[in-house]
Parts: C-alpha cells; structure tokens; sequence
C-alpha cells in the first residue's frame, strides 16, 4: 500500500510567494508540504495555487483521490473578494463536497468557515503577531481528538489581522484567547474540518522572516517600538530556532512547553493525519 495522498492548497498569490522563498528558500505551500512530510515520509504530497489560476491536478487525479486537504496561510482578506478569492472558496466547497477530511491553518479556517457559511471580518482588536498567547482550550476542545495531548494553555506562532465574526451553523468553538476564537471543527456537505487561528507548521524562523518582511507596517501598527526593536525581535527567534531550549529567551518571550517542544507545537497536524487522514487512506486501500 502507498502512502496517503494529501493535497497543499497554497492561499498565497505569486508575489508574495516569491517574496517568501527570497527570505526563507521556500514559500508557504512548500513549507506545508515539507511539515507534512516531516510528520509522515510516506505521504504523497500535491501542491495547487488557486490563487493565481484555476487549480491544476496531476493527471488522473481528482479531489476524491486524496486522503486529505490542507490549506496554508494568506496575505489576502475575504472581504476585499476577486478572483484569486473566489477560487479558494469554490476550492473549499468543492473539498466540502468530495468529502475529504480538512484542515485549515489562519486562512485555512477562514476561508473553510466561508465556503460553509460562516462570516470573516477584520478583527477590531487589531493584529496578532508572533505568538498567539494563552489559546485556551474549552471544554469541548479538551475533548476533541485534534486536541489530543496539547496542553490546555498554550502559544502558538501567528500572523493575522482578520478574526471569525460568526462560524458555521453546527460548528464547535475548541479553543479561544483574548484575540478572539483560534480552533473550530465542523462539518459541512459532505466533509469534516478541522482548522486552527495559528499557524502549527511555523517554527521560529517563518516567524522571524514574516517579521522583517511586514517590517515597517508592524511598527505602525504598534506591534514594536521602532525598526530596531523588531530586529532584536527577530534575532532572538533565529536563535530559538538554532537553540530551542534557550531558558533566557523562552522566559523573556514567555513560551511554554507548546513552544519549546516541536512534536507538541505540530501535535494538531499529526492528531489531524492519525485521526482523519490515515482511516480514509485504509478505505482506500
């Protein structure tokens, strides 16, 4: 039996994809697809990019073929609408519909909770950036399998302006902070999803790299005091992400064992691959 089949939907338009790979060597749907494989060597990964065309499947394949969907990030917002929009939620109907298990991260939960009915809005509390702090699980978040193991407060690495303003009817609310909601599970047609606020797949250098890349924006925004101060910022996660155990710096940027520990900062991908991905790769034999 081959590996399971997972399909990337990278949110991302060609410019700021380039402008990823310039910083980091890789842009957001790459970056998925090697966290996933890390997860899991066996997995065969495809990668599409509607927000520049009409996704493109290898040949032979179709939607239902795959085991699992996951969708990236985004510098795009739901409410300014266009094509490169349109086609993601189309994108994410259709997943709805073919019945494969879901995922979604920051702009994977957003534009899963539109093609499903739900509303996105600017988030009047403003952005999130860094670290997403003291994500704190409910009660029904505590008991679902995405959740399994994580601590029931944590930090997670995050990048977005937007918020949730109302999920799906029927969907549950799994994890909140004072930003505002950043874990939910719902179904919808003929799918099941699973989709976080954060990002589980970022480590410390994606950070770092989004940090230098907003640059002067953050500091309008108020995120840092001037350009120098966002540079030290990002120093010190490139050397969390050399030295991960580094005591000062964990203490100093207040991370806890979801930061400190990779398997526990990806443990929703994995409990997403082991839970939903991996049951329908047996159906399919």
């Amino acid at each position: 039996m081959s590996g399971p089949r997972i399909l990337v939907i990278d949110g991302n338009t060609a410019a700021v994809r380039a402008r990823q790979s310039a910083a980091l060597g890789y842009d957001s749907g790459a970056g998925y697809l090697n966290v996933m494989r890390r997860l899991d060597p066996a997995l065969r990964c495809d990668v599409v990019l509607p927000a520049d065309a009409d996704p493109v499947f290898p040949a032979g394949v179709g939607l239902a073929d795959y085991d699992g969907v996951t969708m990236t990030g985004s510098a795009l917002n739901l409410y300014n609408g266009g094509a490169p929009i349109t086609r993601q939620v189309d994108l994410a109907k259709a997943v709805f519909a073919a019945g494969v298990p879901f995922f979604g991260s920051c702009w994977g939960l957003q534009v899963a909770v539109t093609a499903a009915g739900g509303e996105v809005r600017a988030n009047p509390r403003g952005r999130e950036f860094g670290f997403a702090r003291r994500i704190t699980l409910t009660a029904a978040g505590k008991a679902h399998r995405v959740y399994q193991g994580k601590p029931a407060v944590f930090e997670a690495p995050t990048i977005h302006r937007d918020e949730i303003a109302a999920l799906p009817p029927g969907a549950i609310e799994l994890a909140t902070n004072d930003m505002g909601l950043q874990g939910a599970a719902f179904t919808h047609d003929r799918g099941t999803f699973w989709g976080v606020q954060y990002h589980p797949e970022y480590d410390y250098l994606d950070i770092a790299a989004a940090a230098e890349r907003y640059g002067e924006t953050l500091v309008t925004e108020g995120m840092f005091a001037d350009t120098a101060a966002l540079g030290v910022f990002a120093g010190d996660l490139r050397k969390l992400q050399s030295n991960p155990g580094d005591a000062p710096l964990l203490w100093q940027h207040g991370l806890g064992a979801a930061m400190r520990s990779a398997d526990l900062r990806l443990l929703e991908l994995r409990n997403w691959l082991d839970g939903q991905v991996l049951p329908r790769a047996r159906q399919h034999g």
